[in-house]
C-alpha cells in the first residue's frame, strides 16, 4: 500500500477543522494539535452551574458558507444542529428610550428606512443591489484565491469587478453619500467593526457584509456557536482526523527548508506537510529560527490590528426586560471611540458595547428562571490589562445597561468571569492580546495580507492573520483554500 502523506495541523481553529477533514478526506493522514483543551480556538465554550458560554463568536452570519462546507461531505447544517433566524436580527440603543430594532425581512427593513429618512428606501435598495454583486463576486472569485500573488488578480474578468467593487473608496463616503440619517448611517456601518478597521480605512467592497447582515440575515444554531464546532470536529473524526489536545507546540524543526518535525511539550510528531492555524505572528517569530520567518518583527509591529476586547460572561438568578438576543449601544460617539483603537490607542473614556443574550432563544444555555448574558467592549490591542481596570469598566457597563434598558442586575449575579488582552495572549498567543486578527484595510486586503506561504516549502499557514482575513467563514475559507494548496502541492511531489 502507498504510505498517506503525513499533515500536522497546528490549532484547531475553524480554519484547521476545515482544512484537516478535506485533507484527510483527499487521503492524507491527518493530525491535529491543539494546546488547549477543547477544539474551537477563539470558539470554545465555557460551562458553569448549568450556564453554557461561547466564548468568542457570537453572530452566525453568511449560512451559505457553511452549508457550502458541509455539502463536500453530503451533510447539511440540519445534520447537527437546528439553526434559527433571529427576527428581529438585533436591537440598536441609541439612548434612552430609542432605540432600532433591525427587521428580518427586506419589506420591513424598507419601511424603517422610510420611516427614518423618507425617500431612501430607494437608495437603500440601490446600496443593497451594489452589495449583492460584490457579495456575489467577493465569495465566489475573491476570497478562494491564495493570494500568492497580485497576478492573481489580472483576469479581464476581474479587473472589471474591481471597479464595480469599489476597492478604492471607502465605506464612510460610501454610505454618507447615499443616506443622511445619522441612525441609519450607523446601521450600515456597524457590519466593519467586525473587520476590525474604522468606516473610513475600510474598502467599500465590504459593504458585501450589509448583504450578509441585513439580507442573508442572523441565525442562531440552538445549543449555541459551539455546535459548529462540534459539527467540524465530528465531520473530520470521520475522515479519519486525530485530534491532540492540551498540548502545545513548542517548535517546528527544519532540515534543507523543509519541516520534519512538529516539537511539542509532549514529543515530537513527523510530518511530510505542516499547517499553522494557531496564531501567525507566534508561529512566525517563535516557533520557527531566523532564517525561516516570513517577516521581521519591524514588518509586524507596522501591521495595523483589528481590536482587542473585554468580555465579561455572566450567570444572572433572574429573566431580563426590554432586551433580545443581540443589542448594540451606540449611545455614545462612534468616532470618538475608534479613534481611541486606532488613532490614540487607550482605555476608551466612553465605550460603545455589545450585550449578547442567548438563552431569550434558547433555553438549554441557562438554568429555569436565569439569564445567560455577555458584554463586549472592543478596545486598542496591547493596552496594559489588569484586574482592576476590568472591574472599573464593568460597572460602568451595568450602570449603561441599567439606564439604557431598566435592567438593574447588580443584585442578581450568580457570577461573572472577565476576559481579556492578557487571557487572548495566555490562551492563543494572540500578537498584542487581538481578538479579531489583522484590520481589513486596504493595505491589508488579499495579496496584501501576511502571506499564506512560508519559506519553508512543505508549511502553509492559514486561519484569521492571513486570506481571507478574520470572521468565522473567513476562517473556514481559509482552511479550503489551504487545503487545496497542499492538495496541488502533494500532486506534484
Amino acid at each position: 500500500m502507498e504510505k498517506k502523506p503525513r499533515v500536522t495541523i497546528i490549532g484547531a481553529g475553524f480554519a484547521g477543522l476545515a482544512a484537516a477533514a478535506l485533507l484527510a478526506k483527499d487521503g492524507c493522514d491527518v493530525t491535529v494539535i491543539e494546546k488547549n483543551e477543547m477544539a474551537g480556538g477563539r470558539a470554545r465554550t465555557w460551562q458553569k452551574d448549568g450556564f453554557v458560554f461561547d466564548m468568542g463568536p457570537s453572530w452566525y452570519w453568511m449560512p451559505d458558507v457553511f452549508e457550502n462546507y458541509y455539502k463536500i461531505f453530503n451533510k447539511t447544517a440540519s445534520d447537527f444542529y437546528e439553526l434559527k433566524r433571529l427576527s428581529p436580527s438585533y436591537r440598536i440603543y441609541f439612548g434612552k428610550q430609542d432605540t432600532i430594532d433591525v427587521p428580518a425581512t427586506l419589506d420591513d427593513l424598507y419601511a424603517l428606512f422610510e420611516k427614518l429618512e423618507p425617500g431612501s428606501s430607494k437608495n437603500l435598495k440601490h446600496f443593497l443591489d451594489q452589495a449583492k454583486y460584490k457579495y456575489n463576486v467577493g465569495m465566489n472569485e475573491y476570497v478562494f484565491k491564495p493570494s500568492h500573488s497580485v497576478m492573481e488578480y489580472f483576469d479581464p474578468r476581474l479587473a472589471v469587478s474591481g471597479i464595480k467593487l469599489q476597492l478604492l473608496g471607502n465605506m464612510r463616503k460610501h454610505v454618507y453619500q447615499l443616506f443622511k440619517n445619522e441612525r441609519l448611517r450607523k446601521l450600515l456601518e456597524f457590519p466593519v467593526l467586525f473587520l476590525g478597521a474604522t468606516p473610513q480605512n475600510t474598502p467599500a467592497l465590504y459593504s458585501l457584509m450589509n448583504y450578509a447582515d441585513l439580507v442573508l440575515g442572523t441565525w442562531y444554531p440552538m445549543g449555541g456557536m459551539h455546535k459548529i464546532v462540534t459539527a467540524m470536529q465530528q465531520i473530520a473524526e470521520s475522515e479519519g482526523v486525530k485530534f491532540i489536545f492540551d498540548t502545545e507546540v513548542t517548535k517546528i524543526e527544519v532540515k534543507n527548508n523543509i519541516a520534519e518535525a512538529v516539537i511539542t511539550n509532549k514529543g515530537s510528531f513527523k510530518s511530510d506537510f505542516v499547517v499553522g492555524n494557531a496564531d501567525y505572528h507566534h508561529i512566525d517569530q517563535h516557533l520557527f529560527d531566523k532564517p525561516y520567518r516570513n517577516y521581521s518583527k519591524k514588518y509586524w509591529d507596522k501591521r495595523t490590528m483589528a481590536p482587542s476586547c473585554l468580555l465579561f460572561y455572566i450567570g444572572l438568578n433572574k429573566k431580563l426586560d426590554n432586551v433580545l438576543h443581540h443589542n448594540l449601544f451606540f449611545d455614545e460617539d462612534f468616532d470618538q471611540h475608534a479613534e481611541e483603537i486606532y488613532t490614540n490607542p487607550q482605555w476608551p473614556s466612553k465605550p460603545l458595547f455589545y450585550a449578547c443574550c442567548p438563552s431569550i432563544t434558547d433555553p438549554t444555555v441557562a438554568p429555569e428562571g436565569c439569564e445567560n448574558l455577555f458584554f463586549l467592549i472592543p478596545l486598542a490591542p496591547d493596552l496594559a490589562d489588569s484586574e482592576s481596570k476590568r472591574e472599573e469598566y464593568f460597572n460602568l457597563l451595568i450602570e449603561r445597561f441599567k439606564d439604557l434598558t431598566g435592567n438593574d442586575i447588580g443584585e442578581n449575579i450568580l457570577f461573572k468571569r472577565s476576559y481579556a488582552m492578557n487571557d487572548f495572549v495566555a490562551d492563543y498567543h494572540a500578537f498584542k492580546g487581538n481578538a479579531y486578527g489583522l484590520a481589513n484595510t486596504l493595505k491589508q486586503t488579499a495579496f496584501l495580507k501576511p502571506k499564506m506561504k512560508s519559506k519553508v516549502t512543505n508549511f502553509l499557514y492559514t486561519g484569521q492573520l492571513t486570506v481571507p482575513g478574520p470572521g468565522v467563514p473567513p476562517a473556514i475559507i481559509s482552511g479550503q483554500v489551504v487545503a487545496k494548496e497542499i492538495k496541488k502541492k502533494l500532486k506534484k511531489a
